[in-house]
């Protein structure tokens, strides 16, 4: 039924708690499994103002910080990924730079994935309003199944 099963993690423990089930149904179904973790773009300043060596001084911080949280997602993914083919399960990860909602989408379509499994943090009413919810985002946009999982404060 699924070949391919793209799951989005963010870093966090509650995000964490889909991974049993994607485990799962990667051995039932023996499909893929993709991780996927969406950075922030990289802001540079507008490139119409004057550089100085301040400015480059603050581009090259920048670029330091955002190579620096690339190699952590990297390696955050790395060893789930390495957990997963210990159990015989086709694995990969792609760290991507976007708008989340968008980006996890795009991955979605762009590697076939016949399910989008993710963990809500289970927000309702106005909180979620404000706050808005990745896995809402996803499920109003995406053309394919999704398996979310409610995950409470830990």
């Amino acid at each position: 039924m699924y070949q391919t099963i793209l799951v989005p993690l963010d870093g966090s423990a509650r995000a964490e708690h889909i991974l049993p089930h994607a485990e799962n149904l990667a051995i039932h179904y023996n499909a893929k499994v993709i991780f996927l973790q969406v950075m922030e773009p990289l802001q540079i300043a507008n490139p119409s103002l004057h550089v100085t060596s301040a400015l480059t001084d603050t581009i090259k911080e920048s670029l330091k910080e955002f190579n620096r949280r690339y190699e952590e997602i990297n390696t955050y993914l790395s060893g789930h990924l390495g957990e997963f083919k210990t159990k015989g399960i086709d694995v990969r990860k792609f760290v991507e730079q976007g708008p989340v909602v968008e980006t996890i989408i795009s991955v979605a379509q762009r590697e076939n994935a016949d399910l989008i499994a993710i963990a809500s943090h289970g927000r309702s009413g106005m909180s979620r309003v404000f706050y808005g919810s990745v896995a809402a985002g996803v499920l109003q946009q995406i053309d394919r199944p999704m398996l979310i999982i409610r995950s409470r404060n830990i």
